[in-house]
């Protein structure tokens, strides 16, 4: 089977999926590239996937599930029996039952799992006198996913239908585990440095900041402590702490390699 057309969707806050998802569409090779960034906004309508589309999906994996938002704008997606590649990235940590989650998802909507991996992406807590998976993916990980790609499209090349492919087994468990409570935060602004670009507020995927009585304001309940606005502010002005940074930085700095599923 030959996949001329890929379509790449993903939830990407600060690019790390973003980025995974292009380097395995590389690999894969297409006459036509398709893509669907979900990041800043629900598709206004369903999205039928034909199945003459091979379909990677790359989303962030937020305490060893896939990102609520992402899940939820996901749900537009369906297909009839079409190819797809499920992808997390994970900061390093542990993506737990993420990819599971993902691939069970995909499969409630109509796709047909032919390989998915777990890749790492800097965590979002990352900071520079704290760094946690800093500046990844980086080269050798975009290798490694162009790499999976072409691992992908000569599975594919070796079969007549997707009816020939046995279930695709991935890492994780039913129930998937059971996040905490979220408690309500956001990055904070130095009045300082701020010069009010709103650049934050075009960056942020759930339109939790806005300006109110002329300073910048980070609505904490919305926030999904995705760290966009922090990484992208040019003034460097936005800041998050939280004792889970130096905590990741002390246990969970070894690098990681991406686990794949072929």
């Amino acid at each position: 089977m030959e996949y001329k057309n890929i379509h790449i969707v993903y939830f990407s806050p600060t690019h790390t999926s973003a980025k995974t998802a292009y380097a395995i569409a590389e690999g894969l090779g297409s006459d036509v590239l398709l893509e669907s960034d979900i990041t800043y906004k629900m598709p206004e309508k369903p999205i039928e996937i034909p199945d003459d589309e091979l379909t990677v999906v790359a989303v962030p994996v937020y305490g060893g599930r896939v990102a609520e938002t992402a899940m939820e704008r996901l749900r537009v997606f369906h297909a009839h029996h079409a190819p797809v590649v499920p992808v997390v990235v994970y900061g390093n940590r542990d993506y737990e039952d993420a990819l599971l989650e993902l691939t069970d998802a995909l499969t409630e909507a109509g796709f047909v799992p032919v390989a998915a991996g777990a890749f790492v992406g800097e965590h979002s807590f990352s900071r520079k006198q704290m760094p946690i998976a800093a500046g990844r993916p980086d080269a050798e990980d975009h290798e490694y996913a162009v790499c999976f790609g072409v691992r992908i499209r000569a599975k594919l090349e070796t079969l007549k239908t997707l009816a020939d492919l046995p279930p695709l087994k991935v890492k994780g468990n039913f129930p998937y585990r059971e996040k905490g409570p979220s408690t309500p935060q956001a990055p904070v602004v130095d009045e300082e440095l701020c010069t009010q670009c709103e650049y934050c507020i075009d960056v942020c995927p759930v339109s939790a900041i806005s300006i109110v009585d002329d300073r910048m304001f980070s609505d904490p309940n919305s926030c999904i402590k995705c760290c966009a606005c922090v990484k992208e502010c040019p003034e460097g002005a936005r800041s998050f702490d939280t004792p889970y940074t130096a905590m990741l930085h002390k246990n969970f700095s070894a690098r990681r390699e991406p686990e794949l599923f072929v």
